[in-house]
């Protein structure tokens, strides 16, 4: 069964061809990935790479791309000309496997798309405002290469934390908005928190199920996650991906008055509020400079008393207090996880993160961690002290094989 999987974040599209056995559920042993890469700052002039495993890297190609959907096409021009050039030529295209961030109350699982699933993504739009609309773009415009015979399946980001317990899920605001609005805490980055989980219980040979986890995915978005057995029990993200870590462009955690506040002094609607809370604040905000963590750490390097080294202390801050909350919700862990570009690519913002923390057992072999600037994809890399009562692990997130997997497992199961 050959796949196709589209990974739509705000300004970028992953994307990868993989091919599975098709009689039987297995694991990813079994799984080849033919071609893979992705379109990044989408909205402008894109620039597209691709790779042809195992270690084919093909140079970066720019090009005028103003939305997801037209990085689709590219994708799909660019796809037909590279897998057609290999030696067993072109297999059927089996099924799309699209990542989607807000899945709402509606979608646990995967779906298969239709115009009514369509409707109700969309419908959830204003609640993850910088994914969902661009990700619909990619869907209709794939929904229109690959035709009406080939299967589309959603796989939603808040579905793995669908097992937030309710005292977790809940707010403390009205009962009547919670029940008429359906107000309630989602969780986000679902795939990636469960790629990392399954990745460290292969890496420690131990099944999940009897694991306790703290998954930080620290990237342009960030989150982390409290993992008990498998499950999702508490995540920093909320009704929004607005809630929790400082990120690149969102504040994070922000006391609610403010919003009325600020409307008062500034005039703004909430409209203009909301945006400006999604897209100009975060490290940007902070600094006044950048949303990137390794332009930032270059001139905190430079000027310790720079708007950027405070940024970086506020990130580390906000990073640890949720480390110390989710400690004591688990009653310990087994591990600490980073993921994302920060978390797989900072040895300081991770030291930063660790930093103090011998008091519950926790200890860094500072030599390790050093060392790890990025990994392949599921990778698992230790940079914790042989002492430390607990794993610190840096992990490859790998999005699109869990998307790949949970598209198979859904169509061979129907």
């Amino acid at each position: 069964m050959r796949i196709l999987v589209l990974n739509s974040g705000s300004s970028s599209l992953k994307f990868q061809l993989t091919e599975y056995p098709s009689a039987t559920l297995g694991d990813q042993a079994d799984s080849t990935t033919i071609v893979q890469g992705i379109v990044t700052d989408i909205g402008k002039e894109a620039s597209l790479k691709i790779r042809v495993p195992p270690d084919s890297l093909s140079p970066s190609t720019r090009s005028d791309i103003q939305n997801h959907g037209q990085a689709v096409a590219w994708i799909w021009e660019i796809l037909g000309r590279c897998v057609s050039q290999q030696a067993n030529g072109v297999l059927p295209l089996e099924a799309v496997g699209v990542r989607v961030v807000h899945g709402g109350h509606q979608f646990t699982q995967p779906v298969l798309i239709d115009e009514a699933v369509l409707g109700q993504i969309e419908a959830l739009s204003p609640l993850a405002p910088l994914h969902n609309p661009p990700c619909l773009e990619g869907i209709y415009q794939i929904r229109t290469l690959v035709g009406p015979h080939i299967p589309i399946v959603a796989v939603f980001d808040t579905a793995f934390h669908h097992t937030l317990p309710s005292h977790a899920s809940t707010y403390a605001i009205p009962k009547l908005w919670t029940s008429q609005y359906g107000i309630r805490r989602f969780g986000f980055h679902g795939i990636a928190h469960a790629s990392l989980a399954e990745n460290y219980a292969r890496h420690a040979h131990r099944s999940l199920k009897e694991l306790r986890l703290i998954t930080f995915q620290l990237g342009h978005g960030c989150s982390a996650t409290a993992i008990d057995h498998g499950y999702s029990v508490e995540t920093s993200m909320g009704f929004s991906p607005l809630e929790g870590l400082v990120m690149g462009t969102r504040s994070g955690d922000l006391d609610p008055a403010i919003v009325p506040y600020l409307a008062g002094k500034t005039h703004l609607s909430l409209n203009d509020l909301s945006h400006q809370l999604n897209t100009q604040s975060g490290l940007l905000g902070l600094s006044g400079q950048s949303s990137d963590m390794r332009s930032l750490l270059q001139t905190a390097n430079d000027d310790p008393t720079s708007s950027a080294a405070l940024a970086i202390r506020v990130f580390i801050h906000r990073a640890k207090k949720y480390l110390g909350a989710y400690l004591a919700i688990l009653g310990g862990v087994d591990a600490v996880v980073f993921g994302g570009g920060i978390g797989e690519h900072s040895p300081d913002i991770r030291a930063g993160i660790c930093q103090d923390m011998d008091w519950c057992g926790l200890t860094l072999d500072h030599n390790a961690n050093a060392q790890v600037h990025g990994l392949p994809a599921g990778a698992i890399l230790p940079i914790h002290d042989p002492a430390s009562d607990m794993d610190v692990v840096v992990g490859g997130t790998d999005e699109e094989a869990w998307i790949g997997r949970e598209t198979r497992r859904l169509l061979l199961n129907r």
